[in-house]
């Protein structure tokens, strides 16, 4: 009977719920179950392979079988720090694409395509062309501009007193309220975000805007759908000064990730993004030799281990 089942697919990114904080437990499988185990012995299932990401916060312990699992299933694990103000680690969801890393390198390297690159990152980010005839670093600076002016008329809409974007990972205690909900929010968009490139086989290091950091490309692509997501929900948050501001702002975060079919759009968002480029990815040299085992294909989205 077994042998008339079709093969187990992991659900699409675009199918699932954005993202789960875990703290204070211990992630396992028993019987058969995902589960966290709390310190009194409860369970809570997870519907793991539904969930894009698991954001695993200080406390938090995880057995070789949840993260066998979890790899098997597409989703990503992410351990952060408390307020998910730190990335520690990640586990890759899916599996490096070797042509898409091609690709994605090639663009980056060479100066006209990764322009090419970032003009369509404004482009989708600000809803119209970029000016003609400027660097990447005067595209920058147009963008930095943009975004202090647009933090200051979100907060003025919503009644919150601010000055700048500035806070201490380090002491994060210390920084004022709406920085404090903006970096919450901001974590909650990276989590998803690099959970997507993970599944469509990018780099997350090889930026086009960012670089030098392990989530570079992550945070251009992030940058693209922040404005229209959780920035508007941290000043929204920030204005009511609730108690446990992070954690509202993780909820709603979560809607709105929702509403806006944000998972939707990401993937392809990044193929048209790169498309931008104009090029194809690197055809296989000759004198390569190909895999002794070929990969099955059509499993899940772009990228996920079979």
């Amino acid at each position: 009977m077994a042998d008339l089942l079709p093969p187990l697919k992991p659900i699409a990114i675009k199918d699932r719920l954005s993202i789960l904080y875990i703290e204070y437990g211990s992630l396992d499988v028993l019987d058969g179950a995902f589960v966290v185990v709390d310190k009194n012995g409860v369970r809570t299932h997870i519907p793991v392979g539904g969930v894009v990401c698991l954001m695993l916060e200080p406390g938090t312990r995880v057995s070789h079988m949840a993260c066998a699992l979890a790899a098997r299933v597409g989703t990503l694990l992410v351990w952060i720090g408390e307020a998910g103000v730190r990335l520690y680690s990640a586990g890759q969801p899916g599996g490096a694409r070797s042509d898409k890393l091609l690709y994605q390198a090639q663009l980056a390297l060479d100066d006209n395509l990764r322009l090419k690159v970032v003009r369509k990152m404004y482009a989708l980010r600000f809803g119209e062309e970029p000016p003609q005839r400027r660097s990447v670093e005067q595209l920058r600076g147009i963008e930095g501009a943009r975004v202090r002016e647009t933090y200051k008329r979100l907060a003025a809409q919503h009644g919150v007193a601010w000055k700048a974007r500035n806070y201490d990972t380090s002491q994060w205690d210390k920084g004022d309220l709406p920085n404090r909900c903006l970096s919450a929010a901001t974590a909650c968009l990276y989590g998803v975000t690099e959970a997507a490139v993970l599944a469509a086989g990018y780099a997350p290091a090889i930026g086009f805007i960012h670089t030098g950091k392990p989530l570079s490309f992550v945070y251009d692509v992030a940058d693209v759908y922040k404005f229209d997501t959780v920035v508007p929900v941290a000043f929204r948050i920030a204005a009511r000064s609730p108690h446990n501001p992070e954690q509202q702002v993780r909820l709603a975060c979560r809607d709105v990730f929702r509403e806006s079919h944000l998972l939707e759009r990401i993937i392809p968002g990044i193929e048209e993004m790169l498309s931008a480029g104009e090029i194809k990815p690197p055809e296989r040299f000759e004198e390569q030799v190909g895999p002794a085992i070929p990969n099955p294909e059509g499993i899940g989205d772009a990228g996920h281990r079979a």
